[in-house]
């Protein structure tokens, strides 16, 4: 099979886990709401841009790939180009919540209020970055930069499809705007990190956040790319795909999530040795309140990944693989949702002057809100490998890739 089919059971999985994101996010809209709607608009916050982040880091592997003029990826290259098509609707939401700092909407940011804004010379002292102005143009403009290399490259390697065997030139033009793309990837990401999930928490800042934020992206990211194709190959899909392709997306895997725990001891570490009070309150807050689900994603993200792969033969193990992957993404959902809920938490508290309720652990309305984001996720990525046929005839490196070993 050459075309994925999309149709059947996974399809009507699919539309019932939107439906149940629907449902959720209608019931923390409506009937469990508090005054500032805050627990809609969080986690339209944390999953748009947790699943937006996936598909800006799939675009950003994908670039690298062709950059570095690497070859073993390229059997399973259409799925990773369909995993950026949530860039589209996700810089759509984007929008919706920047304008909704004009209008009202929602109160996420206490930078946003004016009233607030006057009285705090912390918040007054970044207000020159921290505005609406700045979040709503940062964002259409560097999404709108993203959204026109991810159409460059997706009509380059069309035009390679249609065209002649042997010709690279298209590869060649492919390559330039890759390695064009990817320190525009790594700068502008690092902004739009601090204005959409840092800026959360107003009166804290942190020079590896944003570093600390992507890697997550990027883990979480090659965690569900492995449980999509080990679960494609087992419908008969992929078949050019080996164990030793699975083999070395178990060693990114592996790889990143030490990364992503270097970055977490590190950013932990200076705050803590430095010990000064407005840096030391973001961990402060998460060990105090959140004691069990701050540990429970240092397990998640580092202890189960790094001795479930360290065998080599861990990597080649499917069930093994998916295992690890599928603990892995949910630990780093779980760090998206502890680095952002909690604050949003707190600004309610602060603007309204109510106590909010503390929650150890996500409840099931934001959890379904999670499956609902994830559902529309793979069916725009299904949707999307079902227009392409699965094998890039015409890419250079086929061969090589057919022929990978480790």
């Amino acid at each position: 099979m050459n075309r994925f089919e999309f149709k059947g059971r996974i399809k009507t999985i699919l539309y019932i886990g939107m439906i149940v994101g629907i449902i959720s996010l209608a019931i923390q809209y409506f009937v469990v709401a508090d005054e500032l709607n805050s627990q809609f608009w969080s986690d339209v916050l944390l999953n748009n841009t947790f699943f937006l982040g996936l598909s800006l880091m799939a675009l950003f592997a994908l670039s690298a790939f062709i950059t570095a003029w690497a070859g073993w990826y390229t059997v399973f290259r259409r799925l990773l180009e369909a995993f950026n098509i949530f860039l589209l609707p996700g810089a759509i939401i984007m929008l919706l919540i920047g304008i909704g700092n004009y209008l009202g909407w929602h109160h996420l940011y206490l930078w946003s209020d004016e009233h607030i804004t006057q009285h705090d010379e912390i918040i007054k002292g970044k207000s020159g970055f921290l505005n609406d102005h700045i979040y709503f143009f940062a964002t259409a403009v560097l999404l709108c930069l993203w959204l026109v290399f991810r159409w460059k490259i997706k009509n380059l390697t069309s035009l390679e499809e249609a065209g002649v065997k042997g010709d690279f030139s298209y590869h060649r033009k492919m390559r330039n705007w890759s390695a064009v793309f990817l320190p525009v990837a790594g700068y502008t990401s690092a902004l739009l990190i601090w204005l959409w999930i840092m800026s959360v928490e107003v009166h804290w800042y942190s020079t590896l956040y944003a570093w600390y934020t992507a890697a997550s992206w990027f883990v979480a990211m090659i965690s569900l790319f492995i449980i999509m194709l080990i679960y494609l190959k087992k419908l008969g899909y992929f078949h050019l795909v080996t164990k030793q392709h699975i083999h070395d997306l178990g060693k990114f895997l592996f790889a990143f999530s030490v990364f992503w725990t270097y970055l977490f001891f590190d950013q932990y570490m200076l705050i803590w040795f430095a010990n000064i009070g407005e840096e030391t309150a973001h961990f402060k807050l998460q060990q105090t309140e959140y004691p069990v689900l701050f540990f429970t994603i240092l397990f998640l993200n580092f202890v189960v990944p790094f001795l479930g792969l360290m065998i080599n033969a861990a990597k080649k193990t499917y069930w093994i693989l998916i295992s690890v992957a599928v603990l892995t993404f949910i630990g780093h959902w779980l760090d998206m949702y502890i680095n952002l809920k909690p604050y949003v938490a707190e600004g309610v508290h602060h603007i309204t002057g109510k106590a909010h309720e503390i929650f150890p652990y996500p409840n099931i309305f934001e959890v379904g809100s999670m499956i609902g984001f994830l559902s529309l996720f793979l069916y725009l990525v299904l949707r999307t490998l079902s227009t392409v046929d699965q094998v890039p005839v015409n890419d250079p490196y086929l061969e090589e890739s057919i022929h990978h070993h480790v």
